[in-house]
C-alpha cells in the first residue's frame, strides 16, 4: 500500500504549487518561442548558412591545394619559376589561343 499522508505544512504545499507553477510557466513560455514560426524560419536560415559556410570552407581547401600542387610543378622550392616546365605551358597556351584566333578570324571572312 502506498503511504498517502503528507507531513508538510499548508503553507509548505501552496509554496511547492507555486514553484511548480513558475517552472511549468517558464517551460510554456520556452516552448511557445521554439515553436514560434519567426523561431523556425530564423533556425532553418542558421543552418542553411553553416551548411553554405562549410560547403564554401572545403571548396578553399580543395582550391587552395590544387593550386598549392601546381604551382609546386612550376617553382622550385625558392619560388623560382621552372623554365623547363613554364616554356613548354607557355608556348602551347601561346599556340591555342593562336589558333582560336585564326579560325574565329576564317569564319568571319
Amino acid at each position: 500500500m502506498a503511504d498517502t499522508s503528507d507531513t508538510r505544512t499548508p503553507a509548505q504545499i501552496e509554496a511547492d504549487i507555486r514553484r511548480r507553477r513558475e517552472v511549468l510557466a517558464e517551460t510554456l513560455d520556452e516552448i511557445g518561442v521554439r515553436v514560434h514560426p519567426k523561431t523556425i524560419v530564423g533556425d532553418a536560415k542558421a543552418k542553411v548558412v553553416a551548411n553554405i559556410d562549410h560547403t564554401v570552407g572545403r571548396a578553399y581547401v580543395q582550391v587552395n591545394r590544387v593550386v598549392s600542387d601546381v604551382r609546386a610543378q612550376f617553382t622550385d622550392e625558392e619560388g623560382a619559376p621552372r623554365l623547363e616546365r613554364v616554356v613548354p605551358v607557355a608556348l602551347v597556351a601561346v599556340g591555342v589561343v593562336g589558333l582560336l584566333l585564326f579560325s574565329s578570324r576564317r569564319r568571319k571572312g
